[in-house]
Parts: structure tokens; sequence; C-alpha cells
């Protein structure tokens, strides 16, 4: 396994009106994150807040190519990002208990923080196709390159991990600096993550190796 220390590109925020940063994904030109009672994007570029949705947001975000989706409680929302608008729900796996949130290849990918799993999930219904189990409470999830990884926190101690989207397995890992917690993971597609920070109110990105 590959091990490495994160690299901090750049922090965003903290964001005025948004005390913590829960889910986090990027549309490939704004990137939205969760606040507890709202969705908010900024520009990456500039770090200047666009516009937000009042909606409840607490905990992962993932984008579809033209959907928001959005975990609220126990429930995962479908949105239109243009006129905020929910236009399906769907259970949520973890029944209130879920964290991360991706999408790939037409199906959700739903971390569960402390039941220390990920599920793949149908986005029509809600009905759990696949699970692999983390020995870490997992905090975010993100596919790239059709990679899956996903963001771990343990007291005070993060990090970000490529695994095996059959098996689990952990084939590459890079450690935050200690009390950096990561709480929302999403690609921008390239060489950099972005990373939620929690009650800091931030987003930071971290470079990916290569």
């Amino acid at each position: 396994m590959n091990t490495s220390t994160a690299e901090i590109v750049r922090e965003y925020g903290p964001f005025s009106g948004a005390d913590s940063v829960h889910g986090v994904t990027y549309d490939g030109h704004s990137v939205w994150f969760a606040s507890g009672d709202k969705l908010n994007a900024f520009d990456p570029a500039t770090g200047k807040t666009l516009h937000s949705i009042d909606v409840a947001a607490h905990a992962g975000t993932a984008f579809d190519g033209q959907h928001l989706f959005q975990i609220a409680e126990d429930r995962i929302q479908k949105i239109d990002p243009r006129s905020g608008q929910v236009l399906a729900t769907i259970p949520a796996p973890g029944g209130g208990g879920d964290s991360g949130l991706a999408w790939a290849e037409g199906l959700l990918w739903v971390g569960n923080y402390r039941g220390r799993k990920i599920h793949q999930i149908d986005p029509e219904n809600g009905a759990i196709l696949r699970t692999i189990q983390s020995n870490r409470f997992v905090t975010g999830v993100t596919w790239v390159d059709g990679d899956l990884w996903h963001a771990t926190s343990e007291g005070d101690e993060s990090d970000l991990r490529r695994v095996d989207p059959r098996t689990g397995e952990v084939l590459e890992r890079i450690d935050m600096p200690h009390g950096i917690h990561v709480s929302g993971l999403e690609s921008n597609g390239g060489d950099q993550f972005f990373c939620g920070g929690g009650k800091s109110g931030k987003v930071r990105t971290v470079r990916r190796p290569r």
C-alpha cells in the first residue's frame, strides 16, 4: 500500500452563514457544500460564494451531471440546482447514520459513518446493491479515473484512501495533518480533491498523488 502525507493546496472559507461544512461536490464549475440548512456554491478559482439553496443538507452531497443529491437526516433528496426544487426522495441506507455521497456510473455510493461501511445503492429506490467495509469511520466518498476513494476520521486523525470497490482493500492512503478533519470528499476530476473541513467551516483542496 502506498502512503503519503497530504499536500494541502488551498483553503476556502469560513463562509458567511455557514458554521460547518458537511458534504462536498463539484459540478465542473462550482463547488457545492452542505451546511445544515443550505446547499452553497462557490467558485473554486476565486473562492467567491455564488449562490445557495435553502434545503436540508446534513451530510454527503453528489452531482450526477444534471442534479444534486443531498443527504438530509435519514433520506436522500434529488434537487434541481437551478430552481432548488426537491424532485424526488429515497431512503438513505444508514437510516440517519449516513455520511459521504458520490455518483458513479448511474449509481450512488453512500458512506455509513459509525457503521464503517460504504453502500452502493439504486438512485431510483434506495435499494442496497453492494456493501464494502472499512476499519475507520467513513466521512466522505468520491470516484476519480475509475477509482473509489473515501475519507476517514477517528480521534484527531483523518485520511483519504483509495480502495478496491469490490473488497474494500486499502490500496493507497493520504494522511491529513493531525487535527484536520475531513467531512466530505470530492474530486475535481483531475489532480485535486475538495475536502470538507467540518466545524472549521472551511473547504480544503488536497493534491492527488500521481
